[in-house]
């Protein structure tokens, strides 16, 4: 079994795909309440909430477990509304050498769009403690499915 590996998923939304990928761009600090079961806190560690290299510290339960984990924001294409995160820290730094996400929102012809999340990571041993990629890939899409359905009663 590989060390490394990819898992990839896409959740569809009835929100815009502009105005899903502008809470990840200018609104982040509001997800905790928007996916609050999932979501306990967010703070700034270094920078601000929007820029490259900014590191931000979040409070979240995973597999039913709470857990903190920091995020930095690696790369950012607002034409084509592409994020790239890495995940260190805590539990995520025990298990993985590397763990990245990427998220991608693509316009449907008919309104809404498509939120694409994949994580990318190379773990350190087989048996790791922290939570499994696929867990992270299903906590991406409940966190995508509450903030959709947050933007369609604004």
């Amino acid at each position: 079994m590989s060390l490394s590996g990819k898992v990839e998923g896409e959740v569809e939304i009835q929100a815009s795909a502009d105005k899903f990928f502008h809470i990840f761009r200018k609104k982040l600090h509001h997800v905790p309440n928007i996916s609050s079961e999932r979501i306990h806190a967010a703070k700034v560690h270094e920078g601000d909430w929007e820029n490259v290299g900014s590191v931000k510290h979040w409070d979240i339960t995973i597999e039913g477990k709470k857990t903190s984990v920091k995020e930095k924001i690696e790369a950012i294409d607002d034409d084509n509304r592409i994020l790239t995160y890495s995940l260190f820290d805590g539990e995520i730094s025990e298990s993985y050498k590397s763990f990245k996400g990427t998220l991608q929102v693509i316009d449907k012809e008919n309104n809404g769009g498509i939120v694409k999340w994949t994580f990318e990571y190379e773990k350190l041993s087989e048996n790791i403690t922290a939570a499994s990629p696929e867990s992270y890939l299903e906590f991406a899409s409940v966190v995508t499915k509450d903030i959709d359905d947050h933007l369609l009663k604004e």
